[in-house]
């Protein structure tokens, strides 16, 4: 693939480096809010209109040759190992890049009201454009190691957002939490891209001469057990930044920062980068069978098994942050599956609508006095009519709600695909999500808005308040559906692209089964409770209860295995066993040399005594041996 220079490219990192740069080192001394968010805001506004001009020019290139780079300097030169710090936007990066930046923007205008007052607002802003360039660099590094710079950018920048009142003791311990768990995905990532090299000798993915290329001319040509094996690798960085079995722990947590932080990185952005990779890596996964069915498995369970977490959930971030996992696992059934494209498709879609919950959940959160649990609400559709509507829409995205949601097009695309692809069981298993999906989200919805009045609130206001959310509540419709990513030629037709007569059956099956949800929901929310505070209270309620609202028990799991052992390896090693042990010597030595000179008495007697009985002892020996 021929691609053409564009001097544009180095624009979208550098803008956000230096918005991040500006905040950071001049913040606290100029002490002026509107010039720091104004800084920040235009660091990311300005991107999002080059990444327009750019994607309207690589629109009008030619099908075969859709692809712009930009070299900025040589990185590494080790020998015959020459990796360039090469920037490359196909159709693909693009996608992302729009996303990124133009949710980017939206969240970061939301994030001036969210944020007023507030003792380190400069701080905030520059890690939020610290943060967006990372990711830009991950989306439009040519070479992998230049997307591992900004899969480990991002993983810094989450741990100072997540982590940024770190004075409440819950955040520091939810950034340290996000930070572990994430390094150890990267370093399966980390030993994937070993192996890429020992087999195909680049770590290009794009490009010709990069490893799809190679594989696409010769799939027979390169040892399967490698390609399967470095496929599983780079499979276990993508559970780990993309909140996968079993490394998911860290993204409930990680809802301790601030809310227009859970909007941008945990919705729209970091979370999907593993997705992102796996399709970068498409031709990879599609030869790596093995790989492709693991994928399939880890993200129907994740799917299915984050749901279940959603419905006993209290706390209305959380709620959302277990749908974001249980929608990426549907995105990397379509993964799996071999639909790549279709996945892409869920990503965009689940980035319209999920931010759209969390910036509303964080209109609702301040509107009630910082209150997070939903039980406390009550009767707030009349008080916060845009967050009220922002969830209708976004709920009935996330729910899939036939015809007027953009999450029904790009859901039923994902089951219809794991049906075409011949895993029936698939199919069951992402109804049956489905249908969870939109019963818990409902439940959240009739608790928090309707019935009795618990809290006082007080609706946003301004246009930072209410330019976001109304731009999302568009997009979450089926208007964001029309938006389809152009992502034929780039990534392989699926199995199931032809359609047929039973994706119509899917499809009605589908929406009947997202109506049933909603309509299960307000049987059971709206009223007194009667039925669902009986089956609560029932001997099954209260075990499956108290065990989805565990997580299953992971986090248990993982402090009995390796935080407690580690934390007892820790106490002992504190008082240094190892250098006493060392220390033992030179006291053994000292403790001689004080019997030793005991011996010296000046007495001659004893001196000749000792020489006797030494010479008794030495010609013993001789005999003896």
């Amino acid at each position: 693939m021929h691609a053409e220079h564009s001097s544009l490219l180095f624009l979208l990192i550098a803008l956000p480096a230096l918005g991040a740069l500006f905040n950071g080192l001049t913040g606290r001394k100029l002490k002026n809010d509107k010039l720091v968010h104004t800084v920040a805001i235009a660091a990311v506004a300005i991107p999002a209109v080059i990444a327009w001009v750019l994607f309207f020019q690589l629109a009008g290139m030619d099908h075969h040759n859709r692809a712009l780079e930009q070299t900025l300097f040589n990185w590494i030169h080790v020998g015959s190992f020459q990796i360039d710090f090469t920037l490359w936007l196909d159709p693909l990066s693009a996608v992302m890049l729009l996303i990124i930046t133009n949710i980017g923007a939206l969240i970061h205008l939301y994030s001036v009201g969210y944020m007023k007052g507030d003792a380190s607002y400069y701080r905030f802003f520059s890690y939020l454009n610290l943060f967006i360039f990372a990711m830009l660099c991950l989306v439009l590094g040519k070479n992998l190691l230049v997307l591992f710079l900004g899969w480990e950018g991002v993983g810094l920048a989450s741990y100072l957002l997540i982590g940024f009142w770190f004075e409440d003791r819950e955040n520091a311990v939810a950034g340290k939490k996000a930070f572990i768990v994430n390094r150890v995905g990267d370093f399966g990532f980390a030993l994937g891209m070993m192996a890429l090299f020992v087999v195909f000798g680049t770590l290009s993915p794009a490009g010709d001469g990069g490893i799809n290329a190679q594989l696409a001319a010769n799939p027979n040509g390169f040892d399967t057990n490698w390609i399967e094996a470095a496929a599983i690798l780079l499979f276990i960085g993508a559970c780990g930044k993309s909140a996968q079995i079993p490394l998911y722990i860290w993204l409930p947590d990680a809802m301790a920062g601030p809310t227009p932080v859970s909007a941008l990185i945990h919705a729209a952005t970091m979370v999907t980068a593993g997705v992102y990779m796996i399709a970068r890596m498409n031709v990879l996964f599609f030869h790596a069978e093995f790989a492709s069915s693991i994928v399939l498995m880890v993200g129907a369970a994740t799917a299915l098994l984050a749901a279940t977490i959603g419905l006993v959930q209290n706390d209305i971030k959380k709620v959302l942050a277990y749908s974001t996992v249980s929608q990426l696992g549907f995105m990397f059934v379509a993964m799996g599956a071999g639909a790549y494209a279709i996945g892409v498709f869920h990503l965009m879609t689940h980035a319209f609508f999920k931010a759209l919950l969390f910036l509303a959940s964080g209109a609702v959160i301040v509107a009630c006095h910082h209150e997070q649990n939903i039980f406390k609400m009550g009767g707030l559709w009349k008080k916060l009519p845009l967050a009220y509507a922002s969830f209708i829409v976004g709920g009935a995205a996330l729910a899939a709600l036939p015809l007027v949601t953009a999450g029904f097009y790009s859901k039923d695309e994902i089951l219809w695909e794991a049906f075409a692809s011949g895993h029936q069981y698939l199919l069951y298993a992402g109804l049956v999500g489905a249908f969870m999906t939109s019963l818990y989200t409902f439940r959240l919805i009739f608790i928090a808005f309707h019935g009795e009045a618990k809290t006082e609130a007080h609706a946003g206001h301004g246009i930072s308040h209410w330019l976001p959310l109304s731009v999302l509540i568009v997009l979450s419709t089926f208007i964001g559906a029309w938006i389809h990513p152009p992502l034929a030629g780039v990534l392989p037709e699926s199995a199931g692209h032809a359609g047929g007569e039973a994706k119509h059956s899917l499809e009605i099956a589908s929406g009947a089964i997202a109506l049933a949800g909603i309509l299960l929901a307000a049987l059971l929310f709206l009223g007194k409770r009667r039925l669902v505070t009986a089956i609560a209270n029932s001997g099954p309620g209260r075990f499956l209860s108290a065990w989805w609202f565990a997580a299953w028990g992971f986090d248990w799991v993982y402090d009995v295995l390796f935080v407690k052992p580690y934390l007892a390896i820790s106490r002992i090693l504190r008082g240094d066993p190892l250098d006493h042990t060392i220390g033992l010597i030179p006291r053994l030595v000292k403790a001689g040399n004080g019997l030793m000179s005991r011996t010296e008495t000046g007495q001659l007697r004893w001196y000749a005594a000792s020489i006797a009985a030494g010479a008794v002892l030495v010609l013993g020996a001789i005999v003896l041996v």
